[in-house]
């Protein structure tokens, strides 16, 4: 049994991810559950440009389509909100959306790269707040800028300890370490796999314990066989967590990574 924490649909910067392409994948790679946010709400290019506004999605719009794809599949598929603190608030009508849908959703999602605001700032603490309100986990991309940096994360963690946070990426493009040692600083506070070198999930487990990570994937960010395989048709770094990972750990610690832990935290009935 697989639960994947970080899976999308939308059609943005230049990305094309449709409900099919995720359901298909999970069928063919043995995944039971997807977390999915949706990519149209991004307010920021990769070059950090305004998306333009004829492109911009509102955060309701965003989560109104991933709702729409949970209720389709409720015991295969729930919802993140991807929300937008550059753009918008957590004003009535979100708090209203969430109470309307609460069942199906079982995260918050920033992305403070592609929303260009730093995720320890007033603008992304209201949404944290809006988190804490419906105890909901905070998930959120980190790397690339100083706004997704590692430790502004761990700054909110620390302010909010009743609130779980998870450091998705532990830091893109790093070696992961300063991802692996805050992580290991606060009981609240977790990591994903999502482009992590197996290496790095082995010594975040070595330092942390084994509860304080999840799989992760950015499904299907690079075409319907993400798990398999990447654009250019090598190998995908996921298939060592499916196979050459078992081999690393017991198969009680492989549990909690692929889909203990992810249920516990994230409150998924499997």
């Amino acid at each position: 049994m697989i639960i994947d924490t970080h899976v999308h649909i939308g059609n943005m910067l230049g990305f094309v991810l449709t409900e099919n392409d995720v359901i298909y994948s999970m069928q063919t790679y043995g995944i039971s559950h997807s977390i999915v946010s949706s990519l149209n709400a991004a307010e920021f290019d990769h070059q950090l440009n305004p998306v333009p506004p004829k492109y911009q999605h509102s955060q309701l719009e965003c989560l109104n389509d991933v709702v729409s794809f949970a209720k389709k599949f409720p015991h295969k598929i729930s919802a993140a909100v991807w929300v937008r603190p550059f753009n918008e608030n957590a004003d009535n009508a979100l708090y209203k959306a969430i109470d309307e849908n609460r069942q199906y959703i079982k995260a918050v999602k920033f992305h403070p790269y592609h929303s260009n605001v730093p995720f320890d700032s007033k603008q992304s603490e209201q949404f944290i707040e809006l988190a804490e309100h419906y105890r909901l986990p905070v998930v959120t991309h980190t790397g690339g800028s100083d706004c997704a940096s590692c430790i502004r994360v761990y700054r909110m963690a620390k302010k909010y300890p009743k609130t779980n946070f998870v450091m998705v990426h532990m830091g893109l493009g790093t070696d992961n370490n300063e991802a692996i040692d805050l992580i290991s600083k606060l009981p609240n506070l977790y990591g994903d796999t999502t482009w992590v070198p197996v290496e790095s999930t082995l010594k975040l487990i070595r330092n942390a314990g084994i509860e304080k990570i999840f799989f992760g994937s950015d499904n299907p960010i690079d075409g319907k066989d993400t798990y398999f395989c990447n654009r250019e048709g090598f190998r995908s770094l996921y298939q060592q967590y499916f196979y050459e990972l078992k081999d690393l750990i017991s198969p009680q610690d492989y549990n909690k990574l692929m889909y203990e832990n992810a249920a516990s935290v994230f409150d998924i009935k499997l």
